[in-house]
């Protein structure tokens, strides 16, 4: 049994372990054929439902003897520490501020709109910003008590606010739930677009002027020179592009 010092050393030895290997595979150089590291990544769920199945699929054909590890961003999640202590490599999903204290690239800005029930009300009628302020909203669990998501923040600064009348802490679940109810989702038009053929759903404009959501990823200066690990933010990157509608455009690292 560990005692309370063992317990301890384990994370600390742990992060050391890590970065003796990233120090090693780099001292060798990155073959992605013959590489055996494993990429860990943080994702949110917001992001296009074909974005982490495409990157996963990218890595293991191009980095065949390479694991790829998806963890959740969560409220208990720390993206932070866990990119420090090399938890995690790379960090993806949409911030209204990045953080400055993290290395970070774009990868593509989408416009928002609201995904409804194709019987909905609003579908015939239309609406304007008053109607849509009243309607029954349905929006991603914050991740932390008194916690505004990013549709909020944006509708803060213009001293408004929504009627927000359900929260799921499954973002993939949510189209599901306004195909069957009066719900409204406001979020990107490439999320909303994957469902339109899969669910009796249908696309209207948002009725407010929004700034567009902005998708980022993020990493910690320790793996910033790592050639495994500019490997897999290129990786990143590419998919971003394979994906991203002809207007929009993606930064540079």
């Amino acid at each position: 049994v560990p005692t309370d010092a063992g317990l301890r050393m384990i994370e600390p030895a742990a992060s050391i372990l890590r970065a003796a290997e990233m120090l090693f595979s780099d001292a060798r150089g990155f073959d992605p054929q013959t590489a055996q590291t494993t990429f860990r990544i943080a994702a949110s769920d917001y992001l296009d439902p074909l974005f982490l199945p495409m990157l996963v699929a990218q890595v293991k054909a191009q980095a065949p003897l390479c694991g790829i590890e998806i963890h959740a961003l969560s409220s208990e999640s720390d993206y932070h520490a866990h990119l420090s202590l090399g938890q995690v490599d790379l960090v993806i999903g949409n911030w209204l501020k990045p953080p400055e204290d993290l290395h970070m690239a774009r990868l593509f800005g989408d416009e928002i709109v609201c995904l409804v029930n194709r019987d909905h009300p609003a579908v015939r009628r239309g609406w304007d910003l008053e109607s849509w302020l009243a309607a029954e909203h349905v929006a991603p669990t914050a991740l932390h008590p008194g916690a505004r998501g990013i549709i909020d923040q944006m509708l803060d600064e213009q001293g408004r606010q929504r009627n927000i009348t359900a929260r799921c802490a499954h973002f993939g679940l949510i189209p599901d739930m306004v195909a069957s109810s009066l719900l409204v989702l406001t979020t990107g038009r490439q999320y909303c677009e994957r469902f339109l053929d899969r669910l009796p759903v249908t696309i209207l404009p948002c009725p407010i002027a929004l700034p567009r959501l902005m998708y980022y990823q993020l990493w910690h200066e320790r793996t910033h020179s790592s050639s495994s690990a500019r490997w897999l933010r290129e990786r990143t990157k590419s998919v971003a592009a394979s994906l991203r509608p002809a207007t929009s455009t993606a930064g540079s690292e």
